[in-house]
């Protein structure tokens, strides 16, 4: 029989990728919400997938912290606390070395914190419990003294190796706690003995305020001996300045008769004995210069009867009355004699008698007057002469007083200085003797009853905690490593294919839960059947091959299954078991498998050699016989010839494919139909072999429908077997629970296997 040759499966092609909007829903808002429920249920996923593995990681960690827990040594803790004040006690009103007060309080505090976790401090305490002697202090830290076997070595050397060890024990086991917002600390001692703990914890708050008034009372003495040089350098300075000021001014007849000091102790208001003279002299010469004066002024004047001196004079006065009685006699002698009557000329001689005497008085208070004039003008020439002389004595001392004030303010300034330090170190002693400390203990330490450590509870919550990161770590090294299909995105993103379905796996047997069109296997390749009607222009393509990247990922139950979707809408389907090197269709579908595919390529009439089965509308040729090459017999035009005779009296013909990686049978047999359904298994394929294989079907011209996923661990996923299809949303009532995960691998094998 002549085989007609049919071009109806010959259409365009069209890129896969174009339509992969028509296949999967991608506004931006359906994306947006994917995205954001993948960000909250990948890591579930992970973690579902991952279980057994984060169980068994999460009960280990449990169990080794509970077992360390029960292993460790109990250790007692003692506390005690200190009040460390900014401000010290300050008993005398002296103030010490440090200041009163300070805004560098953070520096302070900081200090003190550092100076109680000082080696130093560990050493004293050391030698406080005399851990040299005694091995109890390293027993109750579980640690063993440093021994030295070689006898030349010398005991002290020995000492000191137990006393470097026991002052590593106290720092590792101390600690100190400020409490926050106030002056106070707390100081912390762990040991396996509560009664060692109690002593080091008192022992370290009493050398510590020991060592801190040590630090102060040291400080004082190196204090108060610079201040004794410097009282010595400053004594012998002040000494010399005051012998220099002295020597010039007695050199330079400067003597200082008045000095007084300011309140910054300064030398001001200085009288000399010069200065003193010349002011005595000064006011003198002015007394003379008026008395001068004075007398110049009557020397001038000319003397008369009524001057001051001639009125206040008794002798003119006497004088004067008998004048005036000799002329009252002389008028009356008058009135009876003639003025030649002898006893007239005897009154007239009288009365010039009395003239003369009154001329010569007279001369003699002029004379007066000008003697008196001659001596003010002699003395007030003689200070003139004097205040001269001391003025210039006086201006070779104010030159000389420049010196002489250089020398002063020197003493002065060392004086000033002498004092102060002198007050200063009177201070620091009063304060240093008085032996005050900033530092209060407030709370002792007191023996621990109970342990500090371990906490169970808290140990296993560290465990917990750990467990929970350890596992969170290896799950997330398995999903890097893992490289298989977990998600609708990883289709489109790792393999851009569209995703064309999903199979969920079940504990029901696959081609049983076929014959049901309401069980959730029948519904998902119900759903990839709808899916593939609009991967052609013309709906479901008429001829298809299914493959997939190895065996075992279900693509035999794929092809059965869509052969029987077809046919149960009526439609003829030819299903073809192409897979020559491990033939599998005839096993689920109870027919032998005498002749088949391979006789048809071999020349046979394939229509002859079709055989109607028990399901629907759907007839199979299975493989038949094992030719010794399967990729010589495919290589031929004799495919073409058997599909499109096929295709004649089908409507749809599926072909089984063999896998692709290692195998060249499912290229050409792609070439020889209107396009590929690859088939991937979940979260076992991975994603380098699948796009290897689909590349290489690409390669030689295989049209690509899209992918399909199978074997969907429910429990893994949260999308609705995973992948957002949701099989059970509008059937939970009348399918009950939900498909029933695979409970082992056997079981899964059972239903897949390697159809």
């Amino acid at each position: 029989m002549t085989i007609a040759k049919n071009e109806s499966f010959q259409t365009e092609r069209v890129d896969v990728n174009e339509r992969v909007p028509a296949l999967q829903p991608s506004t931006d808002q359906m994306e947006d919400r994917f995205d954001l429920a993948a960000a909250f249920l990948e890591p579930w996923q992970a973690v579902v997938r991952w279980r057994v593995l984060v169980g068994a990681i999460v009960f280990g960690a449990i169990v080794i912290g509970l077992v360390a827990t029960l292993l460790i040594a109990p250790k007692f803790t003692a506390r005690t606390q200190l009040e460390i004040s900014r401000e010290q006690k300050n008993i005398t009103s002296v103030e010490g070395l440090e200041a009163s007060s300070s805004t560098r309080d953070v520096e302070f505090y900081a200090t003190q914190y550092a100076l109680l976790r000082a080696r130093s401090l560990a050493e004293r305490v050391a030698k406080r419990l005399d851990v040299a002697k005694t091995d109890a202090f390293f027993d109750a830290h579980g640690a063993k003294p440093i021994a030295v076997d070689d006898v030349q070595v010398p005991d002290s050397e020995r000492r000191a190796a137990r006393e470097r060890s026991a002052i590593g024990l106290l720092l590792a086991n101390v600690e100190v706690l400020p409490v926050r917002g106030s002056s106070l600390v707390e100081i912390t001692y762990t040991s396996r003995s509560p009664e060692l703990s109690a002593q080091v914890a008192n022992l370290w708050i009493d050398e510590f305020i020991s060592a801190t008034m040590q630090r102060q009372y040291v400080s004082t003495a190196d204090a108060r001996r610079f201040l004794e040089t410097r009282l010595a350098d400053l004594r012998t300075r002040l000494e010399q300045s005051e012998r220099d000021a002295v020597t010039f001014a007695s050199s330079n007849d400067i003597i200082t008769l008045d000095a007084s000091q300011d309140a910054n102790g300064r030398t001001v208001s200085q009288k000399t004995l010069a200065s003193v003279d010349l002011e005595a002299l000064n006011a003198a010469l002015a007394t003379a210069r008026a008395d001068r004066i004075s007398a110049q002024s009557r020397a001038s004047v000319a003397a008369g009867d009524n001057s001051p001196e001639a009125l206040t004079n008794p002798v003119i006065s006497q004088l004067r009355a008998k004048r005036a009685d000799f002329a009252a006699q002389y008028a009356d002698v008058m009135v009876r004699f003639k003025p030649s009557y002898p006893e007239a000329l005897a009154i007239k001689q009288q009365m010039d008698t009395l003239d003369t005497a009154l001329a010569n008085e007279l001369g003699r208070i002029v004379g007066g007057r000008r003697s008196t004039f001659n001596e003010a003008r002699a003395r007030e020439q003689q200070l003139e002469a004097k205040v001269v002389e001391l003025k210039g004595e006086l201006d070779r001392q104010k030159r000389a007083s420049i010196q002489y004030g250089i020398y002063q303010r020197d003493a002065d300034t060392n004086r000033q200085l002498y004092d102060a330090l002198l007050q200063r170190y009177k201070e620091i002693g009063v304060a240093g003797a008085v032996g005050t400390s900033n530092i209060a203990i407030v709370d002792k330490a007191e023996v621990p009853v109970s342990p500090s450590s371990p906490k169970l509870l808290l140990n296993l919550a560290i465990a917990l905690l750990l467990g929970l990161g350890a596992a969170a770590v290896v799950v997330f090294a398995l999903e890097r490593v893992d490289e298989g299909i977990h998600k609708p995105e990883d289709v489109r993103q790792f393999l851009r294919m569209p995703l064309l379905g999903n199979v969920p796996l079940t504990e029901e047997n696959t081609f049983e839960a076929l014959d049901d069109p309401k069980t959730f296997v029948s519904e998902a390749y119900f759903s990839i059947h709808s899916t593939l009607s609009f991967a052609t222009d013309h709906g479901l393509p008429r001829s298809l091959v299914v493959t997939s990247t190895k065996s075992g990922e279900g693509k035999s139950t794929s092809s059965f299954a869509l052969a029987q979707i077809i046919g149960r809408t009526g439609k003829r389907v030819l299903l073809i078991d192409g897979d020559m090197r491990s033939p599998s269709l005839h096993k689920v579908m109870s027919v032998p498998n005498k002749a088949g595919f391979a006789n048809a390529l071999a020349g046979d009439d394939p229509l002859q050699l079709a055989l109607q089965t028990a399901h629907r509308g759907v007839s199979i040729i299975t493989s038949g016989p094992l030719p010794p090459s399967p990729p010589e017999l495919l290589a031929t035009d004799r495919l073409a010839e058997v599909i499109t005779a096929c295709l004649t009296e089908f409507d749809y013909v599926v072909i089984d494919a063999p896998p692709v990686l290692g195998l060249a049978d499912s290229p050409i047999m792609g070439r020889a139909v209107e396009g590929v359904l690859f088939v991937v298994e979940a979260e076992k394929t991975t994603i380098r072999s699948a796009r290897s294989s689909l590349q290489r079907l690409a390669g030689v011209g295989n049209r690509l429908f899209g992918v399909v996923v199978t074997k969907i661990d429910v429990r893994s996923h949260g999308y609705g077997y995973g992948y957002g299809y949701g099989y059970g949303y509008g059937y939970d009532r009348s399918y009950g629970d939900g498909p029933k995960p695979a409970k082992s691998g056997s079981t899964l094998k059972k239903i897949f296997g390697r159809v």
